[in-house]
């Protein structure tokens, strides 16, 4: 069953924060958004038209979740980005942050790059689950332990087109 979690409205105000924080943080400077595919694609739109900065997008879609509710461990790109970061300030905008172990192989990643900045916005901070030390810079808003889905964020690769985001109380009343 799924109990909403976050409206539609609340999540407006977290975007519309984060890009004014982004705005300050960077000055008329270009940023190159890494959007996380697929859970990050609405997140990212809503995000980068509140920006007034130069902005360029790229994706990078890895695998780490398959049709379970914890992540495996073990991350797989299955989507590179194609554009090159060398020298360019980077913002990794991710849906939710959880154990961190997908965020950090892809950090690390991109870091070998070598961007002049590289930076994590993340809609959605589950810290009860982290298992890194992986910082944060810019958090929408921190959540308890619950598995979350709606506004990108899928089970089993549904539920991304709730325009709010629902807590799923039992994995097996969903599928």
């Amino acid at each position: 069953m799924l109990k909403k979690y976050i409206n539609r409205d609340e999540i407006a105000e977290i975007v519309k924060r984060l890009a004014s924080q982004l705005e300050k943080d960077y000055r008329d400077e270009e940023i190159v958004f890494v959007c996380l595919l697929k859970g990050a694609f609405m997140f990212t739109s809503d995000l980068i038209r509140h920006i007034k900065n130069p902005t360029c997008v790229d994706f990078i879609r890895a695998a780490s979740y398959g049709n379970k509710m914890e992540s495996c461990g073990k991350v797989t790109i299955t989507k590179d980005l194609e554009i090159d970061i060398e020298g360019r300030h980077v913002i990794i905008v991710e849906d939710i942050v959880d154990s961190g172990l997908t965020l950090q192989y892809i950090k690390d990643m991109l870091l070998k790059r070598k961007p002049k900045s590289l930076k994590i916005c993340t809609l959605l901070d589950k810290k009860p689950r982290r298992q890194t030390d992986i910082k944060i810079d810019y958090v929408g808003k921190e959540i308890e332990d619950v598995f979350v889905v709606g506004y990108g964020i899928d089970y089993a690769e549904r539920y991304r087109n709730l325009p709010d985001i629902y807590y799923v109380e039992n994995e097996n009343e969903v599928l």
